[in-house]
């Protein structure tokens, strides 16, 4: 399978290679988090308004059969990779199980070869230690929050500034950390304003990956961002709260967009709107598009995501959709081929996803049969193997396997409602067999299960490097065994 998926992802890249090197877009890849399909105006939502998501449907193409994971720092290494994030090591959100695999070649380092300048904003959530941060991954700007959301704290290296939160947070700037005034998604938004518009001017080709953290809980934000929610039907102050990360992430969308079109670069600019980086979580009992489950879960609800692009120089088609089986790991070998970078022997291994270039001048172009995994991952230390068919699937065109025990047709069920694998052992066998192939394939990647992190985060040791505190009191909060993680006790116990 993998040599397969490489030949064919080196075969899709080749024919536009050439065409991409004469004239290098500008590329901006926008990416809320915990964001479901359901919560957007466009796309059915009953009470959110997200007018710049909106409009800028109408100007783009909407992947309506796109992929991530069911959790967040797996799509992120997914996004980095070309490829599956448990390939990466990323098998978890916290435990060192987030790191991505040193031995990876990232989208950012991938794009530095083609001539860009790179800058992320908001949430990298893929390592806290120096070799693992977006710094030394190929990014040349980065303003970020550590860890994995502003203010998150757990035992080892996965955690944020201490006492930080969305409003006036502590965030780490070009190596060092800065104190803000402000509400984080305006203060990435801005900052990713101000690079780009200083990258333009250079006349150089940039690349922005503006990773936001909302809207992700804890739900902090002003409450003139939210209070319009509030009394409407199903709509509690935590819900309310939510829709208002999700309309100010509309609001500094529409700005950023009107800034393109000052800077009269719009038509040479590639924007992909990847409306989340897993499925939906806060919403789905307002909307959740017909779909089944929700982020952390093997259903379409935890995995399927819209997807925006618009590139007009680019012949991207306007105002359409593409039904076409695409995946996060896709965005890698498309972004390069747009580049005019190549892949070498290393990275032509590395990546499995496919260019996806064909599907933008014709959403019905030829699509070759796939199949996707999904995986939650997030076992105990040393489970890998009990949890083999445990909160996981595999789908092609036609068909979802779940926990390989469920079968559903997506074309005449696709709410997973009718499990038909009693009636479909060939199915179910065809696509079991695949998934035992693609399992094997992991296991020798899987370098962060028993990966070992300092006892202090050392985002957090730098913080107290450059402004003080006390990180003895600190450390001993993370390791009070009564904290809860996840809903269950904190496995680090105080000695």
């Amino acid at each position: 399978m993998t040599k397969t998926r490489a030949l064919l992802a080196a075969v899709l890249i080749l024919p536009l290679a050439t065409k991409a090197a004469a004239a290098k877009p500008n590329i901006i890849l926008v990416m809320p988090d915990d964001v479901g399909y359901g919560d957007y105006a466009c796309l059915g939502n009953p009470i959110m308004k997200t007018p710049s998501v909106d409009a800028f449907k109408k100007q783009s193409l909407l992947l309506t059969k796109f992929h991530v994971s069911p959790t967040c720092a797996p799509t992120r290494a997914s996004l980095m990779s070309g490829r599956h994030e448990f390939k990466n090591g990323v098998t978890h959100t916290i435990y060192e199980r987030e790191r991505m695999s040193l031995d990876t070649f990232t989208l950012p380092q991938m794009l530095k070869t083609a001539g860009y300048t790179t800058g992320i904003f908001g949430k990298w959530h893929l390592g806290d230690e120096e070799a693992y941060r977006p710094e030394s991954r190929g990014f040349d700007e980065v303003y970020i929050h550590g860890g994995g959301g502003i203010g998150q704290t757990y035992p080892g290296s996965c955690g944020d500034a201490p006492g930080n939160t969305n409003i006036n947070p502590a965030l780490w700037h070009n190596g060092k950390w800065v104190k803000t005034e402000g509400y984080c998604t305006d203060l990435f938004f801005a900052q990713a304003t101000k690079w780009m518009d200083a990258k333009r001017k250079e006349d150089k080709p940039f690349f922005a990956y503006v990773s936001l953290n909302a809207a992700h809980s804890p739900y902090v934000l002003p409450k003139k961002y939210y209070e319009h929610y509030l009394g409407k039907p199903g709509v509690d102050e935590s819900v309310a709260k939510f829709f208002g990360m999700i309309e100010n992430i509309d609001t500094n969308f529409g700005t950023l967009m009107k800034k393109v079109d000052e800077w009269g670069i719009a038509d040479n600019t590639l924007v992909i709107f990847l409306a989340s980086d897993n499925g939906g979580t806060k919403g789905i009992h307002i909307f959740n598009a017909g779909m089944r489950g929700s982020k952390g879960r093997p259903y379409q609800g935890g995995t399927r995501v819209p997807c925006f692009v618009r590139w007009p120089k680019g012949n991207v088609q306007a105002d359409a959709e593409c039904n076409a089986l695409t995946s996060a790991t896709d965005i890698y070998p498309t972004l390069t081929a747009i580049a005019g970078a190549e892949l070498n022997e290393k990275t032509r291994k590395q990546v499995e996803g496919r260019n996806l270039s064909p599907l933008f001048e014709n959403p019905k172009a030829e699509w070759p049969y796939r199949t996707l995994v999904h995986h939650v991952g997030r076992w105990d230390k040393g489970r890998a193997e009990d949890w083999k068919y445990n909160a996981c699937s595999i789908e092609d065109t036609h068909f979802r396997l779940v926990n390989n025990k469920e079968l559903y047709d997506l074309r005449s069920d696709p709410k997973e409602q009718k499990n038909i694998i009693t009636e479909n052992p060939e199915i179910a066998k065809k696509l079991r067999t695949a998934y035992h192939e693609w399992w094997t394939e992991v296991q020798p990647l899987l370098v962060n299960e028993d990966a070992m992190g300092p006892k202090i985060n050392p985002m957090k040791a730098l913080y107290w490097e450059q402004f003080g505190g006390e990180p003895g009191k600190e450390l001993l909060k993370q390791m009070n065994p009564d904290r809860l993680i996840n809903g269950r006790k904190n496995p680090v116990k105080k000695k």
